[in-house]
């Protein structure tokens, strides 16, 4: 039994899992089952229990509204908004994960009617703040993408620089020029051609793999004084 002498606010997570096919960018949506918004599509997520952490808690809502598990999520951003919840006040902390579809099966459970892949481009309309939250989720994305090697987690061990390319401008919502982002991509240093080769419509492609060690490389120089 909690008591507290001063009024507070209720904790609740939410997750912003973008998932990526081959082709598009989408996004993991559930349809809610209970009010607030019963029948509209929002972020999986919910209360935060007394004995975990907020981060345990987005995992825990994730599995039992999707059945998606073992993913790595990243803290991102945390929304206090007075009148964001019609049920009383309530702050919600995002978290965010990129992944590839094919790796999980979608389920839905717990108070959720459906769980839904949509693409980000064509999202049913969101209970609570969940637009806001996903705008911004999109900006770290983007921000991230140029940053981190987040893009070669989607990809197989070896991958084309087409393949490469498609993630880059799916992401970042605009083409990119062929040329300039292939060289772009081994000047990096770190994204390497293999000796394996796909074959294709003329002369046999080249396929590339992502040096995990030479990225750590880098980034260990970079931070040296």
């Amino acid at each position: 039994m909690y008591t507290y002498e001063h009024p507070h606010p209720s904790v609740t997570t939410d997750c912003v899992v973008f998932g990526f096919d081959g082709e598009s960018l989408n996004l993991l949506l559930i349809e809610r089952g209970i009010e607030p918004y019963k029948g509209t599509w929002a972020l999986p997520g919910g209360f935060v229990r007394m004995n975990e952490t907020a981060e345990e808690g987005a995992l825990r809502e994730l599995q039992e509204e999707t059945g998606v598990e073992d993913i790595y999520v990243e803290q991102f951003h945390t929304f206090t908004a007075v009148d964001r919840d019609p049920r009383e006040r309530v702050m919600t902390i995002a978290f965010l994960a990129f992944v590839r579809q094919e790796k999980y099966s979608v389920i839905a459970g717990d108070d959720a009617v459906q769980a839904k892949w949509f693409p980000v481009k064509d999202l049913p309309e969101l209970a609570f703040d969940h637009q806001e939250i996903i705008r911004m989720a999109l900006d770290k994305l983007r921000w991230k993408i140029m940053y981190e090697p987040l893009v070669f987690h989607l990809l197989n061990k070896s991958f084309t620089m087409t393949q490469l390319l498609t993630i880059y401008e799916v992401v970042l919502g605009h083409e990119l020029d062929r040329r300039n982002f292939h060289k772009k991509m081994l000047t990096l240093g770190y994204v390497v051609p293999t000796k394996e080769r796909v074959r294709s419509v003329g002369r046999p492609g080249t396929l590339y793999a992502f040096d995990e060690e030479k990225y750590k490389e880098q980034i260990w120089n970079r931070n040296v004084f």
